[in-house]
């Protein structure tokens, strides 16, 4: 990794105004599981019902959307890349720098505002925190890899990301069972299981996979990403119309 790649692309994700998004989707996150927490005391089952639905199904998938692109997709899209592409700086260096920035932000703006929401609408002995603070984990890697690569490969990642996360991975991802096999949060949900033991069956945290399968398929999908952008980026035209 380049320190200089990751410091300039950190600066323009969040010097931009997607910035202001990404402070707003967890505050609205964090408002709901107080609401939830004075509707329902504090009920665990309520509380896995909103990071189901909410927190993993809509907020996680467009929290790493907005990253994703944002730490090379905008850079393509007004030719600044050259710029980067121009410098002795192998290609999949780039890729692993921006990676990088993508996940910490990840981590630090989706998934540690996903744990402080268990604990605000309501958890039992910090299981579900920990539950929950592993399978946004696994997700956001998953999901932040997936967008970063297809910011590389298409100029419509924005259009083909927001009906990836709001259509497959929220609507059918949620609901039809044959699309839930091939969900990332699906996958992620099975450290979740894995965690809980017992209690995820009471309190209605479901995988549709096993948890070593679900491993393999997220680990599978990160490295295809990650190959995929590397390979791309290296056969970008340094122009501005490519």
């Amino acid at each position: 990794m380049n320190p200089v790649v990751m410091t300039l692309t950190l600066r323009g994700l969040l010097g931009r105004r997607r910035a202001v998004l990404l402070v707003l989707l967890p505050v609205l996150l964090i408002a709901m599981s107080g609401l939830l927490r004075w509707a329902s005391g504090g009920d665990p089952v309520s509380t896995v019902h909103l990071m189901n639905d909410f927190a993993l199904g809509t907020l996680l998938p467009l929290m790493c959307l907005l990253i994703g692109v944002g730490v090379i997709g905008t850079e393509i899209d007004d030719g600044s890349i050259v710029y980067l592409l121009a410098k002795p700086v192998p290609r999949r260096t780039i890729v692993w720098s921006k990676l990088a920035v993508a996940w910490g932000t990840a981590m630090v703006v989706a998934v540690l505002p996903i744990v402080a929401a268990v604990e605000i609408s309501g958890d039992q002995d910090a299981r579900l925190g920990l539950a929950y603070a592993a399978t946004a984990a696994l997700a956001a890697l998953a999901y932040t890899a997936v967008f970063v690569a297809l910011s590389v490969v298409t100029r419509n990642a924005v259009i083909i990301g927001l009906l990836y996360a709001l259509l497959w991975e929220t609507v059918l991802g949620g609901y039809v069972p044959g699309v839930r096999n091939v969900s990332v949060r699906q996958w992620a949900l099975a450290a979740a299981e894995r965690i809980l033991g017992d209690r995820a069956s009471v309190w209605g945290v479901t995988s549709e996979v096993s948890f070593k399968a679900a491993l393999l398929l997220l680990a599978g999908t990160i490295i295809g990403a990650i190959v995929l952008a590397v390979r791309r980026l290296q056969t970008l035209r340094l122009t501005t119309g490519d």
